[in-house]
């Protein structure tokens, strides 16, 4: 019987998600000269770590059972589930959370104008809504290509 600790695809699919989160702190560091190590637990931005899990999942399936499996075919299908989930549609809801944020933000500044209303405290307005949730296409690409790279560099140290 073997443990979870020799699971490999089940290693290469975090170990992929972690190198995913942590290569976005150098990379927002090089494009905005600023260190923000929240964005190891962040959604959205480059390279999408959903991508480099399910693409990592999906390479060791294939390396361990074969691309005839149908454990490589259930793998295969939910990662593109969920690249195309990760591009399109949490894509799309980070673009509305832009606009919602862009009206309450008008909003309350119109509010704080008008003398006729009651100035509303810090903790009745409305919070931001987080609007980076998902990936330009070419996020996706790469954290696919990231995730077999580590898929394949961990069976070539296993082996």
């Amino acid at each position: 019987m073997t443990s979870v600790f020799e699971n490999f695809p089940l290693w290469a699919a975090l170990i992929a998600i972690v190198v995913a989160q942590g290569i976005k702190i150098p990379l927002h560091y090089i494009a905005s000269k600023e260190w923000n190590l929240g964005l190891m637990f962040s959604t959205g931005g480059m390279p999408s770590s959903h991508s480099s899990a399910v693409t990592a999942l999906s390479t060791a399936v294939a390396i361990r059972e074969g691309i005839a499996s149908s454990e490589f075919a259930i793998s295969a299908i939910i990662g593109i589930i969920v690249m195309f989930d990760a591009a399109g549609v949490r894509r799309h809801a980070g673009m509305q959370a832009a606009v919602l944020n862009k009206l309450v933000e008008e909003f309350n500044h119109l509010l704080e104008g008008m003398k006729t209303f009651k100035v509303r405290s810090k903790q009745e307005k409305a919070k931001k809504l987080k609007e980076l949730l998902g990936h330009q296409p070419i996020e996706v690409f790469m954290g696919g290509w990231l995730g077999i790279v580590v898929s394949l560099c961990m069976y070539s140290l296993i082996k």
